[in-house]
C-alpha cells in the first residue's frame, strides 16, 4: 500500500511537471507507515521488467562504470548480504566515506535495505573531522577507500572497516562483499520513519550539527526535488557535486531514481569546463545541475560551440548573475533555473519549468511546502526568516536534530525557521537576501552581505567575495568586502580602485563596500562555503581605525570624488 502512495504522487507531479497552480493545489505527501525506498522503488519498480536494463548509472573518468537498474539491485543485495555477515544490522550506522565510484551507490542501497544508517563523509575530511563523526555520530562501520587508511588508523579500533579499491591489514574488502548472494531478504519491514540518513552541517557559524532524516523524509521527499529539476523518466541527469554533502543525495541519488532517470558522472582530475561540455554531448545528457561557480567557468567558453541534447539547466547554492543566465540563453536557448533547500530538507523554493522567470528569484515554494516569512516577532512580513509551516510537517522535513547525548530533537512549534532571510514580491516570487547571522546594519541600513557579493563577484578580476561589517565610530558600522583575486591579478591599488568603481555602478550609496582587503585564502568550511563569522569575529577585534597590510578604504581615492 505505502508504495502504491508514494507511486500515485510521483505519477501526480510527473503529469503536472509544468502546470505549477495544479501541481501546487493538488499534490499531497503519501501517508506511509512501512516503506523502504530501495526495496519497495528501486528493485520493485525501476529494476523490473523492461525498464530493468535502462541505465542507472554512467561514470566516465576515473572509476568508471556502466550499470544498469536491474544490475545495480543485484550488486546492492550482494553487498547487502556481504555487510550482513560482517554483523551490520538493522540501525547500526555505517560511515561512508567514497569518491564518485560505484560502491557509494551500491552501498547507500545495500544500507536502505538492512535498514541501516549511513553517515555521509567526505574524502576531504582530517582525521580529527572523522573521530568528531565516528564519536557523535556512533559509528560501527567505516566504507573508505583503502587509499585513506592512514587517515582512519588512529579511530576507534571497534569501528569494522571495509576498505574500497584495494587491500588493508585489518580490513575487510569490499570485493569480497560483491561475492555474496545476489537475493536479498531483509529481516523485517522497515518503518517510514526509521532512520535513514545522518548528515553533518557544513558549520559555517558554529560545530557541524547532526541532521537526521528517515525513510521517508529524503526518498519519497525529494519527489519536490525531482519536479524542480523537470526530471523525467528515461533522462540521463547530471548534477556537479562532491559525495559526502547532502546535494550529492538531492541529485545524484533520490531526485533521478525517482524519477526513473539515469545519473551520469564525469569524474576529472582537475577541472576543465571544454571536458565537461564534451562529455556532456558525447554522453546525451539531457538535464543538468551545477553550483554558480561552475557556471561561471562554463562561460568562460563559446557555449555555441556544443550541440548538446539538454532540455533542463539548474542551478543552487546562491542566486546566479544575469550575465551567466543571459550568456547561456544565448546560446543554448535555455533558461537556468534556480532552487532553494537545506540539508534538513529537499528542494523547497524553487523555479520549476515551464514558469515564468524572475532575475536573482529563488522561485515560489514547491508542492508539499508551506512557506511563510516571519519577522523578529513572529508575524507575516515581505521581508524575514523563511519559515515552513509544521501543521503538520511536510513528509520532507528532517526527523530532528541528533543531539550531543544521542536524542532526537524534533522540530517544535507551529514553524521551522530555516535561519535565512528571504523578500517576497507581489506574485509570491522569494529572492534570497542571506543567513539570518549574517545580515547586519549600517546607518540604520539592513545589509545583506549575500547581496553585495553577488555584486562583487561580477567584478572579472574577483574570484570570491566575502562582506562582513566593519566597526565605524559614525556609522556604527560600514560594509567590508574580504576579497580573493584570479590568478595573475596583483593585489594593488589599481585593483582596488577599479572594484571600487564597478561597486559605484551597481549599488545604491548606503550599500556600497567602503573597504575592502585583499585576503588569498578566505576561510572555509570542509565543503567548501566561506566562514563569515571568523572574518567578522576578526573585524570586530580590531582597533577603530587600525588598517590591515593589504586594506584599501573607498575615501582614500580621490578619483571616486
Amino acid at each position: 500500500m505505502s508504495a502504491a502512495r508514494f507511486k500515485a504522487a510521483r505519477e501526480f507531479l510527473l503529469a503536472h511537471r509544468e502546470d505549477y497552480e495544479t501541481a501546487l493545489a493538488g499534490f499531497r505527501w503519501p501517508e506511509l507507515k512501512e516503506f523502504n525506498w530501495a526495496l519497495d522503488w528501486f528493485d520493485a519498480e525501476l529494476a523490473a521488467g523492461a525498464n530493468g536494463g535502462a541505465t542507472a548509472l554512467r561514470i566516465v573518468g576515473e572509476g568508471a562504470a556502466h550499470l544498469s537498474f536491474a544490475q545495480l539491485s543485484e550488486r546492492s543485495s550482494r553487498v547487502a548480504n556481504g555487510l550482513r555477515g560482517l554483523g551490520v544490522r538493522r540501525g547500526d550506522r555505517i560511515l561512508l566515506m567514497l569518491g564518485n565510484v560505484a560502491p557509494l551507490w551500491e552501498v547507500m542501497l545495500a544500507a536502505q535495505k538492512l535498514g541501516a544508517v549511513v553517515v555521509p563523509a567526505t574524502t576531504l575530511l582530517t582525521a580529527d573531522d572523522l573521530a568528531d563523526r565516528v564519536a557523535r555520530g556512533g559509528v560501527r562501520f567505516l566504507v573508505a577507500p583503502a587509499a585513506e587508511a592512514a587517515k582512519i588508523a588512529a579511530l576507534d579500533p571497534a569501528v569494522r572497516r571495509v576498505a574500497v579499491g584495494g587491500a588493508v591489514p585489518g580490513w575487510d574488502e569490499y570485493a569480497a562483499l560483491l561475492g555474496g548472494d545476489p537475493t536479498f531478504a531483509p529481516d523485517g519491514p522497515t518503518r517510514a520513519d526509521d532512520p535513514l540518513l545522518l548528515y553533518f552541517t557544513s558549520g559555517t557559524t558554529a560545530r557541524p550539527k547532526l541532521v537526521l532524516h528517515s525513510h521517508a523524509s529524503y526518498p519519497v521527499g525529494h519527489l519536490s526535488t525531482m519536479y524542480w529539476l523537470g526530471l523525467q523518466p528515461g533522462d540521463l541527469h547530471q548534477n556537479v557535486s562532491s559525495p559526502g554533502w547532502a546535494k550529492h543525495a538531492w541529485s545524484c541519488f533520490f531526485a533521478p531514481w525517482n524519477a526513473g532517470a539515469g545519473v551520469f558522472v564525469f569524474n576529472q582530475p582537475r577541472f576543465s569546463a571544454r571536458s565537461l561540455l564534451d562529455a556532456i554531448v558525447q554522453h546525451g545528457v539531457t538535464t543538468f545541475c551545477a553550483p554558480p561557480t561552475v557556471w561561471r567557468l562554463l562561460i568562460q567558453e563559446n557555449l555555441s560551440e556544443w550541440q548538446t541534447m539538454l532540455r533542463e539547466v539548474c542551478s543552487a547554492g546562491e542566486p546566479l548573475n544575469p550575465e551567466v543566465i543571459e550568456r547561456v540563453r544565448a546560446a543554448w536557448g535555455l533558461s537556468i533555473r534556480d532552487g532553494y533547500g537545506q540539508t534538513e530538507t529537499t528542494a523547497q523554493v524553487a523555479n520549476p519549468p515551464g514558469q515564468r522567470l524572475k532575475p536573482g528569484s529563488m522561485g515560489r515554494p514547491m508542492p508539499g511546502y508551506r512557506i511563510a516569512l516571519l519577522d523578529a516577532e513572529g508575524r507575516d512580513a515581505a521581508e524575514g526568516e523563511l519559515c515552513i509551516a509544521l501543521d503538520p510537517p511536510p513528509l520532507a522535513l528532517m526527523r530532528g536534530y541528533q543531539t550531543e547525548t544521542g536524542k532526537i530533537s524534533p522540530p517544535e512549534g507551529a514553524f521551522y525557521r530555516t535561519g535565512d532571510i528571504a523578500a517576497r514580491d507581489a506574485d509570491g516570487y522569494l529572492t534570497y537576501i542571506g543567513r539570518a547571522d549574517d545580515v547586519f546594519k549600517a546607518s540604520d541600513y539592513r545589509i545583506s552581505p549575500f547581496e553585495l557579493e553577488s555584486v562583487l563577484i561580477e567584478h572579472p578580476s574577483i574570484a570570491e567575495a566575502a562582506v562582513v561589517p566593519s566597526p565605524d565610530p559614525l556609522r556604527l558600522a560600514v560594509p567590508k568586502a574580504f576579497i580573493s583575486l584570479v590568478p595573475g591579478t596583483p593585489a594593488d591599488r589599481e585593483a582596488a580602485l577599479s572594484i571600487f568603481r564597478h561597486i559605484r555602478t551597481r549599488l545604491a550609496p548606503y550599500k556600497r563596500i567602503r573597504r575592502l582587503e585583499f585576503f588569498p585564502d578566505l576561510p572555509k568550511t570542509i565543503s567548501g562555503k566561506i566562514r563569515r563569522v571568523e572574518l567578522r569575529r576578526a573585524e570586530e577585534q580590531r582597533a577603530v581605525g587600525a588598517h590591515a597590510e593589504a586594506e584599501f578604504l573607498e575615501a582614500d581615492f580621490s578619483e571616486l570624488s
